[in-house]
């Protein structure tokens, strides 16, 4: 059993007179690998980053505990990690001063130990003090990685996570999430089989485009 746990309680999200989605209900509270999964514009993005606090819902709630104690928004940043296409590294900026800024941000000590084991493991410790603008895309996306992982979190949030990356660097990912499911709770937003494939059970935004739906149960989501 996982000390943190994660729960949409009846979300609903439009924009305008578009329905994004209905009635999703969930809860997460072991480890593991999980899934959201959709065809282009079904809403996995905003799902996440409704999960993440970046966007509120237009109705319902997402309620985040660590160690049965409510997570108050303020916080959360500091239990989750988050990796997307749309987060913002400084080109200008080597990769070690862009991890050592976003720890600045985050208020949290930089663990330079845990810095240098995430830059070997995820291949870049050569040239981590080379400026991010000369980085391949590749490279770019394992940083997110790291970024997301260096303070440890208890959930970690990924849109897109293999984006720009080959077969090896998908490897190399899988194998590393798979081996940080054992102590947290890792949800990837993706319509690609390979991501789909490492996750226990994925959420088919499909299933909730009805804006009369009834709300579901758990193990109508979790299939």
């Amino acid at each position: 059993m996982s000390n943190y746990s994660v729960e949409a309680v009846s979300l609903n999200k439009v924009f305008g007179r578009r329905l994004i989605f209905n009635n999703i209900n969930f809860k997460f509270e072991n480890n593991g690998i999980f899934g959201i999964s959709g065809p282009n514009g079904s809403g996995k993005s905003t799902l996440i980053k409704i999960i993440a606090g970046i966007t509120s819902p237009s109705s319902g709630k997402v309620i985040h505990n660590s160690n049965t104690i409510a997570v108050i928004p303020e916080k959360l940043h500091n239990h989750i990690g988050f990796v997307s296409p749309y987060l913002v590294l400084y080109d200008e900026f080597s990769a070690w001063e862009n991890l050592n800024y976003f720890s600045e941000i985050r208020n949290v000590p930089f663990d330079s130990e845990k810095v240098t084991f995430l830059l070997d493991r995820f291949l870049l410790l050569n040239r981590k003090d080379d400026f991010v603008k000369i980085y391949s895309s590749g490279m770019k996306q394992r940083l997110k990685f790291i970024f997301a992982l260096m303070h440890s979190p208890q959930l970690l949030l990924l849109d897109e996570p293999t984006s720009n990356l080959d077969a090896e660097g998908k490897d190399k990912v899988y194998s590393i999430l798979r081996n940080e499911a054992g102590s947290s709770i890792i949800i990837i937003a993706s319509n690609e089989d390979s991501d789909l494939e490492i996750c226990s059970s994925c959420i088919q935004l499909e299933q909730f485009k009805n804006v009369n739906s009834s709300v579901p149960s758990r193990g109508d989501i979790l299939k």
